[in-house]
């Protein structure tokens, strides 16, 4: 299941060239062509699924057990200081896990602005429409 506009698809396919680090029946990772830090690299499944959810239970996991396998390879071969695990997913509508190196003094910071809730009160009211959606 590929779908033919989607620039992941093309990408495991070969259609278009990439910097590829890992390739199995099932998973595909290569270098994110606009970096948040040298080494960024996308792992995807080769088929299409356009989010976490969607994707196969069997499928997601492989996808992030070679994740797992791949950061200490990338933070050895970076030497970087750790290497940060992200599904974001915002800008390709293929799911995807970033895996980025992180050195000291990057000047990364957070990866967005961060927010603080107004009180205990507002807290408790989120975590309680989120428990409630979890139990329905």
């Amino acid at each position: 299941m590929h779908d033919p506009n989607c620039i992941f698809c093309k990408i495991a396919k070969g259609d278009i060239p990439s910097h590829k680090i890992y390739e199995d029946e099932d998973v595909f990772a290569f270098l994110d062509i606009e970096p948040v830090n040298i080494g960024h690299a996308l792992i995807i499944p080769k088929k299409h699924y356009v989010s976490m959810e969607e994707t196969p239970d069997e499928l997601l996991s492989k996808v992030f057990i070679v994740s797992k396998n791949l950061r200490p390879k990338i933070k050895q071969a970076l030497d970087a200081n750790v290497v940060a695990l992200t599904v974001i997913g915002l800008h390709v509508p293929h799911f995807h896990v970033q895996l980025i190196p992180r050195f000291k003094d990057d000047g990364l910071g957070g990866f967005w602005p961060t927010k603080k809730y107004k009180d205990s009160t507002e807290a408790e009211t989120t975590a309680n429409k989120i428990r409630s959606a979890i139990s329905s």
